[in-house]
């Protein structure tokens, strides 16, 4: 054999034995930065479930600390609420939030924050990783408001607690929080 020819063999060889280990790479699942929660609340009987990241106010790639409503989070604009994976809720039983109706059922949730209130938005495709966010398959946008939060938190949190008829959902985050009431279907 020449020369050429070896040299030839050796590198489509090479490119061969290199398209396994590519295709492992491309489907491999992407790598968590935050930590992750499941919050869940019994609501006059109705289970409420969240599943999240939980990003810090702290650069994972840095030391900096990082503004976040307004900056890291753009203002009318649909972020992911949270990290890593999309926001899941699960319900057992349909909730009424306003004039909105979310049946029971499971969906991703996602804000559109604006500083002096915003959009949660319960959308109906379920799964994957968070960004870009999948506006086209909401089932409903529903107002929240934002309040002052104090003390300031350097992680997200969400919480579901009990309130007067019914529950509320509460996302914190730096100095604020934004809140919605629902009620049971």
């Amino acid at each position: 054999m020449s020369m050429l020819r070896v040299t030839a063999l050796v590198t489509v060889v090479s490119l061969l034995s290199a398209v396994p280990a590519v295709a492992q790479r491309a489907n491999r699942p992407r790598q968590r930065v935050s930590p992750h929660e499941t919050v869940s609340a019994v609501i006059a009987g109705n289970r409420v479930t969240v599943t999240y990241g939980r990003p810090y106010s702290k650069n994972p790639r840095g030391t900096d600390i990082r503004k976040i409503w307004g900056s890291l989070v753009p203002y009318g604009e649909a972020w992911r609420l949270g990290a890593d994976e999309a926001t899941t809720i699960l319900l057992k039983k349909g909730i009424k939030i306003g004039d909105a109706v979310i049946p029971a059922g499971a969906y991703t949730l996602y804000l559109i924050p604006e500083e002096n209130g915003g959009k949660l938005a319960f959308s109906k495709t379920l799964g994957g990783w968070g960004v870009p966010v999948d506006q086209k398959n909401d089932l409903v946008r529903v107002d929240v408001k934002k309040e002052p939060l104090s003390p300031a938190v350097d992680q997200l949190g969400i919480a579901i607690q009990k309130a007067d008829n019914g529950g509320v959902l509460k996302i914190m985050w730096e100095d604020s929080q934004y809140v919605v009431n629902f009620t049971n279907e």
